[in-house]
């Protein structure tokens, strides 16, 4: 088999994988009918931003628990419980859409549901592809576990767009594809029930253990590689990757287009985004030079992209930065789970899904008021542009410590050296 596909050998895997596809096809389309929701209820790039943030707050809120509930019990059944739990909000709000009585503050209230449901399922999502292929292959199944995001991503906003205009563009078109998503959640319950356990490697599940959470935070701050990444990824995902406001207001204040051209622009960025996720799943052990490397590359595409003067020029830049930006994001992925202990390696996933997911509820509201106060183009000037910096500033704070540890190094050795001279003086020994 192919190295870009050699985690499709493991049975288990296949049948993993293809439950992840309805649901996230599910997922991007719900993605697209709120968003279109929340401009259908208030025009408004604020309360956009107000929704994405409070969606994602969970991440920031309970990514420490959630990762100790994925290193104490076993992923399978914490799975089970989040699908349950993300599908519930999804249908309620579906319900409230489709019959016509919803409003704002309903959204604003299921999105944070639907967000803690979110938070406890990702920690036990990332951890758990190890216990499906092992180590061996875990590099390979990160990748393709995003590039079935991202072909996910293609088809799930396109149809969303297609069926929104289909059913008049209003809210009750956007609660028809909310229920969708609801309903998908049932593949990866299926899935999880179809594998075979005693093909899985499950990690050793422990008891309650004090400062679990504690221990977690005090691991990654011993590893500055980890710390870097991790500072990378913060930057990319509160002021870089808020693609649903930013695609959002791009197509409908700037270019003037409707629901068919928005879901549109995310399965186009979903294309290079693919790509990204296939590279990367064809890449063996990436290395921490190329993660820092390819989050610059994707600050500047995104503030080419924010220079675009039309909706065709703005739509060909879409697939390179979706390829930079997966490219980034999978890579620190892979390395986060490649070089961390077993034992952490639930802490470490909800450490990097904190930073990654739980800065936007900082980044989204305050990015969505950029859009509203100086133009949508200043969202992705803006974003590129801190992103750009805040690597910067991570990477030269990375060599800084370097430089110090080899010093403190040295000195150690001269120290060593020192005493060995001293000692053997006393005792009237030649040292050469």
């Amino acid at each position: 088999m192919s190295p870009t596909f050699s985690a499709l050998a493991v049975r288990n895997y296949r049948i993993y994988i293809l439950g992840a596809i309805v649901s996230n096809t599910g997922t991007w389309m719900q993605r697209i009918g709120q968003d279109w929701l929340v401009l259908q209820l208030t025009d408004s790039g604020t309360a956009l931003g107000i929704t994405t943030g409070l969606q994602l707050l969970p991440a920031l809120l309970f990514s420490p628990i959630a990762g100790v509930v994925a290193d104490r019990v076993p992923k399978r059944t914490v799975l089970r419980c989040t699908q349950v739990a993300m599908a519930l909000p999804a249908l309620l709000l579906g319900i409230l859409a489709v019959t016509g009585v919803v409003e704002v503050w309903h959204v604003y209230v299921l999105a944070f549901v639907f967000g803690i449901g979110t938070a406890f399922d990702a920690p036990a999502r990332q951890s758990f592809v190890v216990e499906i292929v092992g180590p061996k292959d875990l590099s390979n199944a990160v990748g393709l576990n995003s590039a079935s995001f991202n072909l996910a991503r293609m088809i799930g906003p396109a149809v969303a767009g297609l069926l929104i205009a289909a059913l008049g563009s209003g809210v009750r078109a956007a609660g028809w594809v909310i229920l969708v998503n609801a309903v998908s959640y049932l593949a990866v319950l299926t899935s999880l029930q179809l594998l075979d356990p005693t093909r899985l490697t499950p990690s050793t599940v422990t008891g309650t253990r004090k400062h679990a959470v504690r221990d977690g935070i005090a691991y990654v701050r011993s590893r500055p590689d980890l710390v870097l990444i991790l500072t990378c990824v913060f930057f990319v995902g509160t002021f870089g990757m808020n693609f649903q406001m930013t695609s959002a207001l791009m197509a409908t204040q700037v270019f003037g287009k409707g629901a068919g051209e928005y879901g549109l622009l995310a399965s186009i960025m979903a294309v290079g985004s693919l790509a990204g996720a296939l590279l990367a799943a064809r890449r063996g052990r990436p290395r921490l030079r190329f993660v820092v490397l390819a989050g610059a590359a994707f600050s500047v595409t995104e503030i080419v992209a924010g220079l675009m003067p039309t909706y065709a020029t703005f739509a060909a830049v879409l697939p390179v930065l979706g390829l930079c930006a997966l490219t980034m994001v999978t890579s620190a992925n892979a390395t986060i789970q490649l070089t961390s202990s077993p034992m952490m390696r639930g802490r470490v996933a909800a450490l990097y899904l904190m930073v990654f997911m739980g800065g936007t509820p900082v980044g989204a509201p305050l990015i969505g008021w950029v859009g509203e106060t100086f133009g949508a183009r200043w969202m992705l000037l803006g974003g590129g542009g801190v992103t750009l910096v805040g690597i910067g500033l991570a990477t030269a704070w990375y060599f800084h410590t370097q430089d110090a540890q080899r010093e403190e190094l040295r000195q150690n050795l001269r120290d060593l050296r020192w005493r060995h001279a001293r000692r053997a003086d006393l005792h009237g020994v030649e040292i050469h």
